[in-house]
């Protein structure tokens, strides 16, 4: 081997390897994987002073937000408005235990308040001895329970398969479903099911708005205070940034401030009252008077069942979506089934408490981001503030107004609607991703968050695997590149840039490759979805730009799918005859058994259109596992010397069903022999010996060894040049120790052109002289 050549193979590792060094360092593993579990171990040492203060900081913000909203999102799942303090104060305090995130919010949310509120709407008006409190607490109990198992066993995976506009879909969907429920409360109607569809609850509210209450009085004035202050702190920070810290904190407490002076003018209108004039949530009691181990029978069971993979769903993707958002913002990276198994543990403990499901808040984790949280130790201070609710404001609760609290769940679900701005981008960027995202919001408009969940995903699964079993397919060309020729023992020789044919920018600049050479591109790995697929498209491709072997046959012997048609073929017989064809792998990730024999196939298919062993060339192969792969199929020592009869039909791989011995297979030899005496092409068959061979072609084929062994005399090999900024670790373009798997495509071609010019000489004019040419080196 020339020193100026570097030839690659790659060392196999045997499974009994990989299992030895996999049992070598399993006590490690398991030990990381312990530590894993509790990452408060990893910097709880480092807590000082100042983080505490910061800590404390965020969290009683935190908690003066959380108070009101779990009070209203508890009325959205259908439950008295004590179990969203419960449900608040768990996941406010035992999450830190498990964060790998600091600055997400655990407690009660819109999507998951709704859902549990359907849930308990459908359960109860089936069986009226179920109760709403028990059935939350079963579905806490049990959506922790699988979400913990998923996050033990490491299968975080699963919400990768689920796209970002899908979620965007169910929370839009869920959001406005939320906010037209609230609007019979924020303008005192009753006699309207917030539960039914929101497309029903939108046209009862018009259909008795005529008997709004006094109560609206205290909504539109909530809603308006809310944004007013809101807008109004925005707008005063960016004109005096010197107060916008203090800008921020009173525009947080906008919501404890709005329930404040809302219920205090409750308290006013009801004094020597017996009968409020307007909706009220009343007793509330102190303290945990929910808590104890929960119960649950089969009854309770098979009636939430159909609920809990939606609840699942929920839980996890939009605390992992949210976790996500926060620490690509805020510059850390969180662990997926980490925060899986705290959201799960969170939940499995909550039900102990009388809570139900909860999970990352949105709007309370920006808060709680933007109040300059440290750690996730700011959450237990979150939680001590709900305590104290519990414990020292339940007297006050009963005068809170319930459009008050309407007005607070509005404003705040109002932000996870995806406006007009996010579907017009994701329009632009995926017509598909867009129809996930619009189907979404409409079956949840129309029908129920849980059937909303299901079209999302379900939607987004099938698109996914459309996309695997239908990718892209590319004809490829060349582009010459200027000044980008290099010396060969035969002078220079142009490099060129490969391209689609149809490219919308370099599409008219590209060339074709020589005559009886073809190459293309699949942007996607060769599995069992899309190999049949992609052999389809090999075979048409080829078949369209080369012709057909010409063999003179009888009416008997032609085959019954033969749709040969004399007048078209004469017309097509200027197209050169197939002799190589190039895969360009580079977005080829994996190859099965599928995809192997889709590529045996599409040779078989061509060897016989062509009447000719076709050359299958390998460019960019990303994996020693596909390099291997194709080794097995005998992809690396294809015949470079014409027809070889022996192996111009190769058999299955790995056949599905064992060959018959009296089958077609075992007779494919005889019939190879038989077909080479009836053909009638211009190319002679050599005889079953070789002896008939012709000196030149010889000479031409041990010419062709240039193609990668490591065998060759190093002629046209590439010769190194200190002309470029090269640096004392530069290597010559590498080379594989199979002559069909390349390095570069300009290589592949060469190595195609070299055999093609090796080639038994034939008495056709056009092609013989279109390989000569092609075989020409440039100048």
């Amino acid at each position: 081997m020339p020193k100026d050549e570097l030839i690659v193979d790659y060392e196999h590792i045997t499974y009994k390897q990989r299992t030895q060094d996999a049992l070598r360092e399993l006590p490690h593993d398991i030990q990381e994987y312990l530590v894993s579990l509790f990452p408060i171990a990893s910097w709880i040492h480092r807590y000082n002073l100042m983080w505490l203060v910061r800590d404390l900081i965020a969290g009683v913000t935190v908690g003066i937000v959380i108070v009101p909203q779990s009070m209203g999102y508890a009325k959205i799942a259908e439950l008295p408005p004590e179990y969203g303090l419960y449900t608040a104060f768990v996941g406010l305090c035992v999450y830190c235990l498990f964060a790998t995130s600091k600055d997400i919010s655990i407690g009660p949310t819109a999507v998951m308040s709704l859902l549990v509120g359907q849930t308990v709407t459908r359960v109860t008006a089936e069986n009226p001895n179920i109760t709403g409190p028990d059935i939350a607490v079963a579905l806490s109990l049990f959506t922790g329970i699988i979400a913990m198992f998923i996050g033990l066993v490491r299968l975080g995976i699963l919400v990768d398969f689920i796209p970002a506009p899908a979620i965007a879909g169910f929370m839009t969907g869920s959001a406005i479903t939320i906010t037209v429920g609230q609007w019979p409360k924020l303008f005192g109607i009753k006699n309207i099911n917030t539960q039914d569809s929101p497309y029903l609850i939108f046209g009862n509210f018009f259909k008795y708005l005529p008997n709004t209450k006094v109560d609206v009085a205290f909504g539109l004035v909530g809603l308006l205070w809310l944004y007013g202050v809101r807008y109004a702190c925005q707008y005063y920070s960016q004109r005096y940034p010197k107060y916008s810290t203090a800008l921020f904190f009173f525009s947080i407490m906008r919501n404890g401030l709005l329930v404040v002076f809302g219920t205090l003018i409750s308290f006013l209108i009801n004094l020597g009252k017996t009968t409020s004039p307007i909706s009220i949530v009343k007793q509330v009691p102190a303290g945990f008077q929910a808590m104890a181990v929960p119960t649950v029978n089969g009854t309770l069971l098979s009636s939430i069942a159909s609920s809990l993979p939606s609840g699942v769903i929920i839980l996890i993707l939009e605390h992992v979506a949210i976790a996500k958002s926060f620490g690509r913002i805020n510059d850390y990276s969180i662990n997926p089934n980490q925060e899986i198994i705290a959201i799960g543990f969170t939940n499995i403990w909550a039900a102990f408490f009388g809570a139900y499901p909860s999970t990352g808040s949105f709007s309370r984790t920006a808060i709680k981001a933007r109040s300059g949280v440290k750690t996730p130790i700011a959450g237990i201070f979150s939680g001590l503030v709900v305590l104290l609710a519990l414990y020292a404001l339940t007297p006050a609760f009963y005068y809170i107004p319930d459009a008050i609290l309407a007005a607070v769940v509005i404003h705040a679900v109002a932000d996870l609607v995806s406006g007009p701005s996010y579907m017009k981008r994701l329009a632009a960027v995926s017509l598909w991703e867009f129809f996930v995202f619009a189907t979404t919001v409409i079956i949840t408009f129309f029908t129920t968050v849980e059937y909303g969940i299901y079209a999302s995903v379900g939607l987004s699964v099938v698109i996914l695997l459309f996309r695997i079993a239908r990718p892209r397919f590319w004809a490829l060309g060349r582009v010459p590149l200027a000044g980008q020729e290099f010396s060969t023992k035969h002078g220079l020789e142009q490099r060129y840039l490969y391209v689609p044919t149809n490219h919308p920018s370099l599409g008219r600049l590209v060339e074709p490759l020589p005559a009886g050479i073809l190459m293309c591109r699949v942007d996607e790995s060769f599995t069992y979805p899309n190999s049949s697929y992609i052999s389809d498209k090999i075979i048409s491709y080829c078949k369209e730009n080369t012709r057909r072997f010409a063999q003179r046959i009888s009416k008997g012997d032609r085959a019954w799918n033969d749709d040969a048609n004399p007048i078209k073929e004469a017309a097509r017989e200027k197209l050169p005859r197939l002799h190589a064809v190039i895969f360009d792998f580079a977005s080829v990730n994996r190859l099965d058994s599928s995809g192997l024999q889709a590529i045996v196939d599409a040779q078989n298919a061509l060897n016989r259109y062509s009447g000719q062993h076709v050359e299958f060339h390998f460019v960019n192969i990303l994996h020693p596992a596909i390099r291997r792969s194709l080794i097995v199929a005998n992809f690396g020592t294809q015949p470079r010397e014409g027809l070889d009869d022996e192996n111009r039909t190769r058999q299955e791989i790995l056949p599905v069903v064992p060959a018959s011995k009296d089958g077609p297979q075992g007779q494919r030899s005889q019939e190879n022999l038989h077909h080479r005496y009836r053909n009638s092409d211009i190319e002679e068959v050599p005889d079953q010996d070789n002896s008939g061979r012709d000196d030149g072609v010889d000479e031409k084929i041990e010419h062709a060894e240039y193609a990668g062994q490591s065998e060759t005399n190093g002629r046209y090999s590439m010769s190194i040049t200190t002309t470029s900024t090269t640096t004392a670790k530069s290597i010559p373009l590498p080379k594989d120790r199979y002559p069909f798997f390349h390095w570069g495509a300009d290589e592949a071609v060469k190595a195609a052109v070299i055999s093609l010019a090796a080639r038994p000489v034939t008495n056709n004019n056009h092609q013989s002289t279109s390989a000569q040419q092609a075989a020409a080196p440039s100048h």
